[in-house]
């Protein structure tokens, strides 16, 4: 861990990022990409110093409140959060000058502040945001290890369903010859329907891979699944996108499962009801 100076903490569209970096382990982590220019070792967790007072600064000059994103960029309950309390004390401010929250993890640390995700959900709103990958929990404790499983998650959930806040789910990545079976979703879809979600975001059954991410997902499935590395290059050399052969059947399911339960897939409908 180090601390950084910032001088703003909120984005000009009100995302808000407290750390650079993650602990979670996530072997496909998109934030590892060099393109997004850390100058740092990734598990060395960068810390916004006087974030909360950067973020009361910015929160009272805005002209009338609005939804905060949060989650997009760095997790915002690293295992650091149990120590420094960042996040605690900035959704503090976010409720206490009336804005709204749309707050995304994968870690039941956020079960800590539900009290003040309540008070900002009764005041204004608050959208819980969760990420699934696999059902199965062993898959999972390989491919994202040092975070909350799956089924921690789905408490989480239902958690937020029993409070009152609605929540929203993103699916991904599905990656190709590990998770993107139809048993897989399903499983995910029924965690989906039995917590009551608003929403699911899904931009296709895959996985994204750039420079700097891609050489930590190879180096990870040639330990975790031998061979599987091989097969990823003969099959997406140094793509970007990097579908699942499976992808039209599972696009199907999700969209069938989705309408007959009610929840919203279309991505732009799902982002305009979290940004108001």
């Amino acid at each position: 861990m180090h601390y950084a100076d910032y001088k703003t903490i909120l984005s000009p569209q009100n995302g808000m990022n407290l750390y650079r970096g993650c602990s979670h382990g996530c072997i496909y982590c998109d934030s590892r990409s060099l393109c997004y220019q850390m100058n740092h070792d990734f598990e060395d967790i960068e810390v916004k110093r006087d974030a909360s007072r950067i973020l009361e600064s910015q929160l009272r000059r805005r002209r009338k409140p609005c939804m905060v994103g949060t989650g997009a960029m760095c997790d915002p309950y690293l295992h650091l959060e149990d120590e420094l309390g960042l996040t605690r004390q900035c959704l503090s401010l976010i409720k206490k000058y009336g804005f709204g929250l749309a707050i995304q993890t994968k870690s039941a640390r956020i079960l800590r502040d539900l009290d003040i995700l309540k008070a900002i959900n009764a005041a204004a709103k608050c959208v819980v945001q969760i990420t699934l990958t696999t059902y199965d929990e062993d898959l999972c404790r390989k491919i994202e290890p040092n975070v909350s499983t799956t089924l921690e998650r789905f408490h989480v959930l239902a958690a937020m369903r029993d409070a009152g806040i609605p929540t929203v789910v993103w699916l991904s990545p599905i990656l190709p010859f590990i998770n993107d079976t139809e048993e897989n979703l399903r499983g995910l879809l029924d965690y989906c329907v039995k917590t009551g979600v608003r929403g699911i975001v899904n931009f296709g059954f895959g996985v994204t891979m750039r420079d700097g991410n891609r050489e930590y997902f190879y180096n990870w499935i040639d330990r975790l699944f031998p061979g599987l590395k091989q097969k990823y290059i003969r099959q997406f050399g140094k793509a970007y996108v990097c579908d699942s052969p499976n992808s039209n059947r599972l696009s199907e399911v999700l969209q069938d499962v989705c309408e007959r339960q009610g929840i919203l897939h279309n991505s732009d409908a799902v982002f305009s009801y979290l940004r108001v």
